[in-house]
């Protein structure tokens, strides 16, 4: 039985929760009495209550994000109908600002900050029955004062999922619609200290390691002595790490580009190419450095890039977030992922609201609506956009078909009219098979962009043959005869981290 439950509800199963980690490492003496019980959004509610109520907790301490907000609204609602004496203690991001667009008045506590050592000393006085204020509001604690979270991963982690590391807190730069943007003082971890976590982590079988540090290059002395850690480790491994587009010095670009193919994977938020909005955000944009480092990643090195962009930002419209897809295509063959304006509280984003009509839901995730630029319909249609955009191009399932979408023309206007073409034959963008999306793509190169279908056959038996083991689709069989497949045992994925 433990006395003290930490818990949260992951985005998926892979992925942990560094949060309780740092949580349970500080708990001091009140450790043995503690546990860490993590679950998914997938799991039943009523399923997580029975799972922490079997252990008779007095305290439980959930960490609450913008995916799981609702489910832990559900949550305490029920276990305060079946155990009303349980004191909940709520911390992380979605509940650290105010105002609070889900009702979690049912919590007895409201840790806003880092909980590290907030949570410990909340934990002592409810045990000692001393009274506490209901929303606590922390001070930044100091990193050198804080125990390190690395050795509660259990080996089921490390066999399983993937592991967060930091080597930082804090984002320098202030774009509007970015909480690390509040934390505007990036503090540093003891560097000797981390490597030795890491080198633990790596003895016990750890090669998955995905650092949440909103700007990993800042500092390139740090940058250089970490990305030597994994290229003094023999393969395969995988690292990934949030880059500044603009800051890739000479040093930093030669060790980048001795990492093997699949080891090393560079998240780079981009968000906006053009000038005048991302002035409207408070983001800095130097366009030049931007386009000759991602060409330099692209051309030079074997990382595998995840660029962002977000549809909706504050003045901007179609035709300019076109051209910023089109630009970055031009740029690299990577991951593009595009996402939807979300309005956080305790941003910044919200002085845009009367100028540039902006309208958002107050229902998880906070998605923009509607804006001067863009109507409610044109946000529609770039969610659907957004998701064949997964379904079709960073998949790599069709990854030299897809091109013959565009053929040296605009890339977005043209998957734009492929987008409302797939959505009139479907109704729906869940739930379409890989066979389904194939026969899609090849009917609408062939009969609606009138390209040969001997060529789209080529190609598409090429994307689809790549992996072994798969059969080749009734609708290629007529092109198939004289096709030699190169098929491979299968590619690793490249996993998100939880938004």
């Amino acid at each position: 039985m433990a006395k003290i439950l930490l818990t949260t509800l992951n985005s998926r199963f892979a992925h942990t929760s560094i949060a309780l980690r740092y949580l349970y490492a500080n708990l001091k003496e009140l450790q043995d009495d503690a546990k860490i019980l993590e679950f998914s959004i997938n799991d039943a509610t009523q399923t997580i209550v029975e799972k922490l109520l079997i252990h008779t907790p007095d305290i439980i301490g959930i960490g609450v994000y913008i995916w799981n907000v609702s489910q832990v609204n559900e949550l305490i609602h029920i276990i305060k109908k079946i155990s009303p004496s349980i004191k909940i203690v709520l911390g992380g991001p979605e509940v650290s600002h105010e105002p609070f667009r889900v009702n979690l008045d049912d919590a007895d506590f409201i840790i806003q900050g880092e909980g590290d050592e907030a949570f410990y000393k909340l934990c002592k006085n409810i045990l000692n029955g001393k009274t506490s204020q209901r929303v606590i509001k922390m001070s930044m604690p100091s990193l050198k004062d804080i125990s390190l979270p690395y050795r509660f991963y259990t080996d089921d982690d490390i066999k399983n999922r993937y592991i967060y590391v930091e080597a930082s807190r804090g984002c320098p730069f202030e774009c509007e619609f970015c909480l690390s943007s509040i934390d505007e003082k990036v503090r540093a971890f003891d560097l000797e200290k981390l490597l030795e976590e890491f080198e633990l982590l790596w003895q016990r079988g750890a090669r998955n390691f995905k650092f949440i540090d909103r700007t990993f290059n800042l500092n390139i002395k740090t940058a250089n002595v970490l990305l030597n850690f994994f290229l003094q480790k023999k393969p395969p491994y995988f690292a990934h790490f949030e880059v500044v587009p603009d800051h890739f010095p000479q040093l930093l670009k030669e060790k980048i580009s001795k990492f093997p193919l699949g080891a090393l994977q560079l998240e780079i938020g981009i968000q906006t190419l053009n000038p005048q909005i991302a002035k409207n955000i408070s983001r800095s944009l130097k366009l030049d450095k931007i386009k000759e480092n991602i060409r330099f990643l692209e051309e030079n090195t074997n990382a595998h890039l995840h660029l962002d962009l977000i549809v909706g930002l504050p003045g901007e419209d179609l035709e300019s977030f076109g051209a910023n897809l089109d630009e970055l295509i031009s740029l690299s063959n990577s991951e593009i992922q595009i996402g939807i304006l979300k309005k956080l509280s305790g941003t910044s984003i919200n002085r845009h609201d009367i100028e540039h009509g902006m309208i958002y839901s107050n229902i998880p995730p906070y998605d923009v609506l509607q804006t001067s630029t863009l109507s409610f319909m044109d946000i529609q249609i770039m969610k659907r956009f957004s998701r064949f955009w997964d379904l079709f191009y960073n998949s790599g399932n069709f990854k030299k078909s897809i091109k013959l979408l565009w053929h040296n023309e605009s890339v977005y206007k043209n998957f734009y009219a492929f987008s409302l073409w797939i959505y009139a034959q479907t109704d729906s963008t869940w739930h379409i098979s890989l066979q389904r999306l194939g026969e899609l793509l090849f009917k609408y190169l062939c009969e609606v962009k009138k390209t040969d279908a001997k060529l789209v056959a080529k190609n598409m038996l090429e994307d689809i043959m790549k992996i072994k083991g798969r059969a080749i689709p009734n609708y290629l069989k007529p092109y198939a005869k004289n096709f030699t497949s190169k098929s491979k045992d299968g590619t690793s994925g490249f996993n998100k981290r939880q938004h």
